[in-house]
């Protein structure tokens, strides 16, 4: 295999599971990031190049430079692989540049932002039929009436653009129970410079998440896909998966296929939605189009994204998958779980033998592996400097 992979992001574990299902089948895999501090997934055996590289947001224009430069040295075009809703948003506003030098699924500028921007996806899922929560813009006659009557609270304020929200306020939105929580919270916003909406909350617990994961062949058409639930995230009640297994729902297939090959998507992309506890009728929450931070869910269930997006991108792709029937794994991010298990306790949500009988569940670890443990002990030193630091800090 000729091609590389340049896969961006060091810091978090699905860089790590991205290089390790290149890595397993021979692939070249390059790590590119800005920074050395904390980069454990740059300790997998499975990384034959580490580079690194300038910010991509603050040093944008060097940043493509970079890429740039670095594929025109290659024998092959690489296929080039972002692990960040940031990294995505960066390849995709210099998209027609990038795909001169590098193999990427997406050839439509702007359509990988336009699914992330919750204001943009929500106008789509509208034209295309697919529900999402009731929601009021800040532009919108009659604001506060609307957020009163439509809405109602408790709501959410959630922000259009949700990297930069959560780089912000290190959370996905904010929770308000009446008018002087959300004025609160729109005037943090505006502070910011962040566009926000306020949505209405679709009642269920957090196992009413769940998620279409699916790729998308250069036609445009569904080849690989899953469906899977949520069963506990991190923060609690509006945060990523953290507790999350494999659940056969057909009514998200058709859902979700026919929205990403109606918009012409391309390589790979998730749908969360949350089922309604009192209609049973799925909405649209958002979209990710990078890869799920449960990836290594689904390779141990036989859904190689990242090897499947390099297959097809060089010319060699695999036979379509996916599956009928429930598969009994979970994916497990032990550290943020503890931290989640701590918050449904203490605030009532679960009991002790609830989550005790859930943990018994065969596991796809977040970053644990017998055949690569370099990582996992990079990561626990990381864990282990931040405890001491706190301890320290509080003495002080």
């Amino acid at each position: 295999m000729d091609n590389k992979a340049v896969v961006l992001g060091t810091n978090y574990y699905i860089a790590l599971s991205a290089i390790r299902c290149l890595g397993v089948h021979g692939v070249k895999v390059v790590a590119m990031d800005y920074s050395e501090k904390d980069t454990y997934a740059a300790k997998s055996k499975y990384l034959s190049e580490r580079l690194i590289v300038p910010h991509y947001k603050k040093d944008t224009k060097r940043f493509i430079e970079f890429l740039i430069d670095y594929a025109k040295k290659q024998e092959s075009p690489p296929v080039l692989i972002p692990c960040h809703d940031l990294h995505a948003e960066v390849i995709d506003a210099h998209l027609e540049e990038l795909k001169k030098y590098y193999l990427i699924p997406q050839t439509e500028p702007g359509l990988w932002t336009k699914v992330m921007d919750k204001g943009s996806l929500y106008q789509l899922a509208i034209e295309h039929g697919v529900a999402v929560p009731e929601t009021v813009r800040l532009d919108d006659e009659n604001f506060l009436e609307k957020v009163e009557t439509i809405v109602k609270y408790p709501c959410i304020v959630k922000p259009v653009d949700s990297p930069s929200f959560v780089a912000k306020f290190r959370r996905k939105l904010f929770k308000v129970q009446n008018r002087e929580e959300l004025e609160e919270a729109l005037d943090k916003a505006k502070n910011a410079g962040l566009e926000v909406i306020v949505q209405r909350i679709i009642p269920g617990f957090d196992d009413h998440m769940y998620t279409f994961d699916a790729y998308l062949n250069q036609d445009a058409k569904v080849t690989h896909w899953s469906t899977c639930q949520k069963y506990r995230q991190f923060p609690i009640n509006f945060g990523a998966s953290v507790y999350t297994g494999h659940k056969y729902v057909p009514e998200l297939y058709e859902i979700g296929a026919k929205f990403f090959e109606t918009i012409k998507f391309k390589g790979f992309a998730e749908i969360e939605f949350k089922k309604d506890s009192e209609t049973g009728k799925f909405y649209m929450i958002e979209v990710n189009a990078r890869i799920t931070n449960f990836n290594n869910l689904l390779y141990k269930l036989g859904l190689n994204i990242p090897y499947i997006t390099y297959r097809e991108m060089t010319g060699a792709p695999l036979e379509p998958k996916s599956f009928k029937e429930d598969q009994n794994l979970v994916f497990w991010y032990a550290y943020e779980d503890i931290l989640a298990i701590r918050d449904y306790i203490k605030s009532g949500q679960l009991t002790f033998k609830e989550i005790f009988k859930s943990l018994l569940r065969p596991k796809a670890y977040a970053i644990w592996d017998w055949k690569d443990p370099m990582p996992a002990f990079s990561y626990a030193g990381i864990i282990m400097g931040k405890v001491f630091r706190k301890i320290f800090k509080t003495k002080d």
